[in-house]
């Protein structure tokens, strides 16, 4: 099914629509109604999913089952930009509802998360859901005891104030959940995907929009291959490749766009720079899907304890959504001042989060939720 997020990559296009000379400025108010309750929706599903992923899958395979999320999140941007060359905003608008449509009945048919069953006290429900996502024919007693054990553990203290947050088992996996996904967007993802077509015109490329519809394909095929690696390779391992490759094609895009800017222009500088605009572009989009896109969710839904898993995941959301706005509201302004700026801004932010998983970002492969938590006490 595909994610809701392609009603969100339908962002772009805001300005296309205030600018329709068929659009009416007095009935705005709408468009702009419907946009926050878009976000409110975004918000929540973008922090329910990973966690629900994370809760209901086996241990050997819920790098995989998590970086689905992204993958759909990819997808539905890609079709966003299809679509956005052929139909008007208005019918774009409104084929960015069939996904919510068809989710609304779909999530009658799911298992509610076991561990939400075990923290509800409600354990013939709980073990029965277990069963049922394992296979029938799976022991799950090994499973079921440590989850009665890690919620027994967190419910002896059912609410924990704020002043204990300071604690390192809270504090520490609070820090890295949310620095991981804060960063993400500040490396600049939002303001490239959003902004693409720009960016390709101010590199010297013609036909902008179909530039941009070939990022987005590389983006589902780059996540794509990451799904099929997460439970291989390694989450660690994958964000330190992600971080180190999008901080040295972003570099590249910066140096080219300075060199454009200041070199005498001709047509063969011109082309070569703007050919190395291009492969860096494709290379941050890479490097990008391969870390740092789909990683920072499935980590702070494996990491964070059960006892603060509620305001904690929704603070980290908050600040990833926050942080998102911001990419994307200042990216124009960002372009208009300074393309090669912009990026080297966006790539001293790159090597600073390649620095933060060297030292922060523990490696969650092949351990249970339950253990991941348990390490931060």
């Amino acid at each position: 099914m595909m994610h809701p997020h392609l009603s969100q990559a339908f962002f772009p296009h805001f300005s296309f629509m205030l600018a329709d000379p068929c659009f009416n400025l007095q009935d705005s108010s709408f468009l702009y109604m419907g946009r926050l309750l878009e976000g409110f929706g975004v918000g929540v599903i973008s922090y329910t999913v990973p966690v629900y992923i994370a809760e209901i899958s086996p241990q050997s395979t819920r790098g995989a089952l998590g970086s689905v999320n992204q993958l759909s999140i990819t997808l539905g941007i890609f079709l966003a930009y299809v679509l956005g060359m052929f139909v008007p905003w208005r019918l774009l608008a409104v084929l960015g509802t069939l996904p919510c449509t068809l989710l609304i009945p779909g999530l009658f048919f799911i298992p509610e998360s076991p561990r939400w069953l075990a923290k509800m006290n409600l354990m013939d429900d709980f073990e029965t859901s277990l069963q049922v996502l394992r296979g029938f024919e799976t022991d799950i007693t090994a499973e079921v005891n440590d989850i009665k054990r890690a919620v027994e553990s967190a419910n002896k203290k059912a609410t924990v104030r704020f002043q204990e947050l300071n604690q390192k088992k809270y504090r520490t996996p609070l820090l890295i959940g949310t620095g991981l996904l804060v960063l993400q967007n500040l490396c600049g993802i939002n303001g490239i995907l959003f902004y693409a077509s720009r960016i390709f015109r101010a590199a010297g490329f013609t036909n902008s929009d179909l530039a941009t519809c070939a990022l987005g394909a590389i983006q589902v095929l780059a996540t794509g291959v990451t799904t099929s690696l997460l439970d291989k390779a390694g989450r660690r391992m994958l964000l330190i490749i992600s971080t180190a490759g999008t901080t040295l094609s972003l570099l590249a895009v910066s140096v080219a766009f300075f060199l454009k800017d200041n070199l005498p222009h001709d047509s063969h500088s011109d082309y070569i720079l703007s050919m190395v605009s291009l492969v860096a572009l494709v290379a941050y989009i890479i490097t990008f899907s391969f870390g740092m896109g789909a990683i920072p969710w499935l980590i702070m839904s494996e990491i964070l304890p059960v006892g603060i898993k509620s305001f904690a995941g929704s603070f980290a959301t908050l600040a990833n959504m926050l942080t998102s706005f911001g990419v994307t509201m200042t990216a124009n302004l960002l372009l208009s001042w300074s393309a090669g700026g912009t990026f080297a801004s966006y790539m001293v932010v790159s090597a600073f989060a390649l620095v933060f998983v060297i030292l922060w970002v523990p490696e969650t492969k092949g351990r249970t939720l339950e253990e991941i938590q348990w390490s931060f006490r």
